[in-house]
């Protein structure tokens, strides 16, 4: 894109009240959002409330921060040009309700911390479902008017939970500062409810609001919302209800396609696709019903939208032909995706799942094959600093979320850098998958998690546990290499990513192969009503050259007639 459509000026310079913004994908909204950004903040002159822009990624924020650097230094914004906050909303409560307020209302006698699920002491935080105890970290809670209620997702379906118990359960680990991701937002609603005060400073401190990806709006985050906005806020909305995929959280889109109709609040529209070809825009449209124009031309290369016959023992040979056609088309694989419905055939088609060890050992060569096979060295760095918490006799309260969130705990960072360079470093600290898993890869890493304990307790007072032999067996572990040296000799040519839709959420990809079931091409081809249904949405539109769909073999009878109607060609007819 260059320069501003005059729907994105009309967006941008629009007056400082409460706006709805349905954005079409594709349409621009980072450049739209930081701009309007800008302008809220320009409009404000030396006030100094300060102006939040908030979505729901750190990619999105990075993005986000660096674009509202750069626009900075070309536009007149005055005094008031720093007093902008860029945040994810989670990021938002946190930092302004949770961590100093919220221990009052949890009745704690210290600070809230996150856990996410790695410490010891939560073993004693389960609930019961039906047929096995299950950890609060997978408890969710959800709220329809004043109505609350708790319940946790289990293949995709909603179990709910009986309300007095997992409100003790709650309230319990309350008790002892801890919230996990979900409880976090749950606790926000409450300590804005029962501490008026913060509510009104939090509003005097943030006037104005922006939030983008407003389709990811849960319940939850929806109650927190309208406490900000009753008492003074002016709450910006812009998103795409169509890409409302977490429906478990409540997140359909419907808080975002509803605000528009409210007293006071203006409506605008982004209709124009900057991202994807006239083809793969046309099977959008024709899915979500919307009439949006394309920017682009056809490019002279191969492009559009395929569907291709799989069965579930050729899916390797299917994505080798998918990442043969993008080099063919002379677009980039690193710049391309596999996408699933589910995470776990993700992992199951990346190698992400540990194939040998028991407990910990298990995310150790987890890590290692994170590492070594997919350079994921953010994932491996996690796992490997949930592996060292749970060695540690008394770790402190949230370390693993302080590990892995080092720019909000910056007195972490020594620590943080210490798991990293174990993390990285295959000569030194987590061992290479190239080793014999049982008779050197094992006695190397036994060695070395004893090296990093000893330092941790020599340099920052953290006591390993008792019994390491016993948590680190090597039971489980074979006699050969964790990965084979064929697959090391792979690394050396770009890797094609597997993941799922949800993770490529708000990406732009050269070529994209959505690995389908029956029900989910059903879904598709039906529109955009059913969360299914819009997940396949989110997947056609990440594209911006090819779209391959994979269809089963044994349904492609059925499905072919509507598919060609929908103006797909089979791979290998063209």
């Amino acid at each position: 894109m260059t320069g501003n459509s005059i729907e994105q000026r009309n967006i941008i310079n629009a007056p400082l009240t409460p706006m709805s913004v349905i954005a079409c994908a594709g349409s621009g909204k980072t450049q739209t959002a930081v701009r309007r950004l800008a302008e809220i903040r320009r409009q404000l002159g030396d006030h100094r409330g300060r102006v939040a822009l908030l979505s729901f990624s750190n990619v999105a924020v990075d993005t986000f921060t660096q674009s509202y650097q750069a626009l900075a230094q070309t536009m007149s914004l005055g005094v008031g040009s720093s007093r902008v906050e860029i945040d994810t909303l989670d990021g938002f409560i946190t930092r302004n309700v949770l961590h100093p307020h919220s221990h009052r209302t949890m009745c704690a006698s210290q600070a809230a911390y996150l856990v996410t699920g790695g410490e010891a002491f939560l073993k004693g935080f389960t609930f019961w479902t039906g047929q096995y105890p299950m950890s609060v970290t997978n408890m969710q809670v959800s709220i329809d008017g004043n109505t609350l209620s708790f319940y946790y997702s289990q293949n995709d379906k909603v179990v709910q939970l009986p309300y007095a118990d997992s409100l003790k359960l709650v309230q319990r680990l309350g008790r002892t500062g801890a919230y996990t991701h979900n409880l976090g937002r749950y606790w926000c609603y409450r300590t804005l409810l029962d501490q008026p005060a913060i509510l009104r400073a939090l509003v005097r401190r943030y006037p104005h609001i922006l939030i983008d990806e407003a389709q990811d709006i849960g319940t939850m985050h929806q109650a927190i919302i309208e406490q900000l906005i009753t008492s003074g806020t002016t709450v910006s909305l812009i998103g795409d209800p169509n890409q409302g995929i977490y429906d478990f959280a409540g997140a359909n889109g419907q808080f975002l396609a509803g605000y528009g109709q409210r007293s006071g609040v203006a409506s605008y529209a982004l209709t124009r696709n900057y991202r994807s070809v006239p083809v793969i825009l046309d099977l959008a449209n024709r899915v979500s019903a919307r009439t949006d124009a394309a920017d682009r031309d056809n490019p002279a290369t191969v492009h559009g939208t395929f569907f291709i016959p799989y069965k579930t023992k050729d899916r390797e040979k299917l994505i080798e032909s998918f990442q043969a056609a993008i080099i063919a088309a002379g677009l980039q694989v690193e710049n391309s995706a596999v996408l699933c419905r589910g995470r776990e055939l993700a992992n199951k088609l990346s190698g992400k799942v540990a194939p040998v060890g028991q407990g910990l050992v298990k995310d150790f060569a987890l890590a290692t094959l994170l590492r070594d096979k997919h350079q994921d060295y953010l994932g491996a760095f996690k796992l490997v600093a949930g592996c060292i918490t749970s060695l540690l006799e008394d770790p402190p309260n949230g370390l693993v979320a302080q590990l892995t969130q080092p720019s909000r705990h910056p007195e972490i960072r020594p620590l943080c850098r210490l798991v990293w360079k174990f993390t990285r470093d295959a000569n030194a600290g987590l061992p290479s998958s190239e080793l014999l898993a049982d008779t050197q890869w094992h006695p190397q890493l036994l060695t070395r998690v004893k090296a990093m304990l000893a330092a941790l307790e020599k340099d920052h007072g953290l006591k390993s546990a008792d019994k390491l032999g016993n948590k680190l067996a090597k039971k489980g572990l074979p006699n050969e290499a964790l990965l084979a040296a064929k697959d090391l000799g792979a690394n050396q040519t770009p890797r094609l990513r597997i993941d799922t839709v949800h993770q490529a959420k708000g990406e732009s990809l050269d070529a994209i192969l959505y690995i389908a079931t029956k029900e989910h091409i059903s879904a598709l081809l039906a529109g955009v009503d059913s969360e299914i249904g819009r997940i396949g949405y989110v997947a056609v539109t990440r594209a911006k050259n090819i779209f391959w769909l994979a269809v089963p073999a044994n349904a492609l009878k059925e499905l072919q007639p509507d598919l060609i109607a929908y103006g797909f060609k089979k791979v290998g007819d063209t």
